[in-house]
């Protein structure tokens, strides 16, 4: 069982394969592999780059346990299960946690516009349910809602609750969560492009999209920071920076899984409502990638 430092580096938010509509198996697995062989610390299926919006909750489980499975220990996975409505969010926890999952990640109620109290009680429910780390999800432009530092500092208090994805693209929310929390609150950027600018104001590591289709330099990139050698860092994101662009020119796991097919990872199929990217898109994305050194 991984323990709460496991949680750092270039943590992959997993897209989910599907092959004529329905989830395919052997690519997820082959994925999961790949991920692992090209240095990614960790790996987050089942969030919303996993479209888990579209799943059923038979197959979000089944991701989560072919993603523990083939991990087989090697790699801290953390398994997404968020919802807008409590009782399913602790569904999907309690599942993670039976399928070994070494953490859940869980997103702020979209939608719904809950108070802050309503979101201090909603992660409180899953903390109770569960006995491995939460992830707090907090991405404001998505869920139209903002977990104040005030509430994830009383979360903090519980048992299970360990850190947070930050998607606020406020690097100032860095810096007040440490002074808050202290260093030992995982932080982890929900955003590639300010993802290294957040590690030198305290992060812990990223959940990352482009290390999809990048997984070695984000990897390399994030074990330079975690070394202290900055100026490494910034050399690989001086490559990526074209890419962390193109990625999500659209939708990113659509950027995302076309980036994948360009390198014959895996069949370019999303669920509506989301399409696969433009041709003008495919083009940046594949001119990206050949910028980074990933395409001849």
């Amino acid at each position: 069982m991984a323990t709460k430092t496991n949680f750092r580096g270039s943590l992959t938010a997993l897209v989910t394969p599907f092959k004529n509509g329905a989830l395919d198996e052997a690519g997820l697995r082959d994925l999961v592999n790949w991920q692992i062989e090209q240095g990614s610390h960790g790996l987050v299926p089942v969030g919303t780059t996993g479209e888990s919006p579209t799943l059923s909750h038979e197959e979000h489980n089944k991701v989560t346990e072919w993603c523990v499975e083939e991990a087989k220990g090697r790699v801290p996975v953390i398994a997404g299960a968020g919802s807008n409505s409590t009782r399913e969010a602790v569904a999907l926890a309690k599942h993670a946690e039976k399928a070994g999952a070494d953490a859940v990640l869980v997103v702020t109620p979209y939608y719904n516009k809950p108070t802050q109290e309503g979101m201090y009680h909603h992660f409180k429910a899953v903390n109770d349910a569960i006995g491995i780390p939460i992830i707090i999800y907090n991405i404001p432009p998505r869920s139209v809602v903002d977990l104040s530092v005030e509430t994830m500092t009383r979360l903090f208090e519980l048992k299970n609750i360990a850190g947070v994805k930050d998607a606020t693209a406020n690097l100032a929310r860095v810096s007040q969560q440490r002074h808050a929390m202290g260093p030992d609150f995982i932080q982890l950027s929900g955003e590639d492009m300010t993802a290294l600018a957040y590690m030198a104001a305290g992060g812990h590591g990223c959940i990352s999209v482009v290390a999809n289709v990048a997984p070695k330099p984000c990897a390399e990139l994030m074990s330079a920071v975690m070394k202290g050698d900055y100026a490494a860092a910034l050399k690989i994101q001086d490559r990526l920076t074209p890419l962390h662009d193109a990625i999500f020119k659209e939708p990113g796991l659509a950027g995302a899984k076309h980036g994948l097919k360009l390198l014959g990872r895996l069949q370019e199929e999303v669920r509506l409502p989301l399409m696969p990217v433009t041709p003008p898109t495919g083009k940046v994305i594949r001119d990206a990638m050949v910028y980074a050194g990933l395409l001849n």
